[in-house]
């Protein structure tokens, strides 16, 4: 069996204060709608929990009466870091659950093909994380003003979400990120500690994430371009 699980519990700082970017409205829906609905309508994932702030989860059951999302789904609490959401996310899952893929609820533009082929590549090699090649020049400075010197991008790679496990690798990987009292940005990274490879599975195309207000109108185009 393979669930979904969908970080919805961030703060958003970066939007600007008292804007909530999850519910702002792009191409006709908010932006969790769009990114709930790709999930929901995977055939591949047969349950979705969605890790959100106290106190929201009225709201996000209005939602799935608004779009109609018929999947099992069920609404958790977040934590005080994203690593902790993802706690909390992956104890809620079903038993029967080998497969887990988690995703950031402020990316609403994520293709099915690229949600199935991260599963398929997490059933083959254990982790998998959608990612795109490094294409600008990247340069290291300790400080903040002078650079250091030039990274290589030809080794480089923008990892985004999906990032898509067997269960029982993400569940040590993040025990292990708890033992150590680390905080750690991503879920790969959790594999990392553990010594677990990650395949990397090339992103086809645009799948932005709304981090920042001038990231609106381009996640919107894309949105109603279809995801392309």
């Amino acid at each position: 069996m393979t669930s979904a699980i969908i970080v919805a519990a961030g703060q958003g700082t970066r939007m600007g204060p008292g804007v909530d970017k999850l519910f702002l409205e792009l191409a006709g829906r908010p932006v969790v709608a769009h990114t709930w609905q790709r999930f929901n309508d995977v055939a591949d994932v047969a349950e979705i929990v969605l890790v959100v702030r106290a106190g929201q989860q009225p709201a996000f059951t209005a939602l799935a009466r608004r779009y109609g999302f018929h999947k099992p789904f069920r609404l958790v609490a977040g934590g005080a870091e994203r690593q902790d959401s993802v706690w909390h996310g992956l104890e809620a899952l079903s038993p029967q659950t080998q497969i887990v893929a988690i995703q950031d609820a402020a990316r609403p533009c994520t293709r099915a093909a690229l949600i199935r082929a991260t599963i398929a590549a997490a059933r083959e090699t254990g982790a998998a994380v959608a990612a795109q090649p490094v294409t600008d020049t990247i340069k290291e400075s300790a400080d903040g003003r002078l650079i250091d010197g030039t990274l290589d991008r030809r080794r480089l790679w923008a990892v985004q979400t999906p990032q898509t496990f067997q269960v029982d690798v993400i569940r040590r990987g993040l025990a292990e990120v708890r033992r150590r009292g680390l905080r750690v940005t991503d879920d790969t990274a959790a594999c990392e500690l553990i010594g677990q490879p990650v395949r990397l599975v090339a992103v086809p195309g645009a799948n932005p994430k709304v981090t920042r207000p001038e990231d609106l109108p381009y996640v919107e185009q894309v949105l109603r371009q279809g995801g392309a």
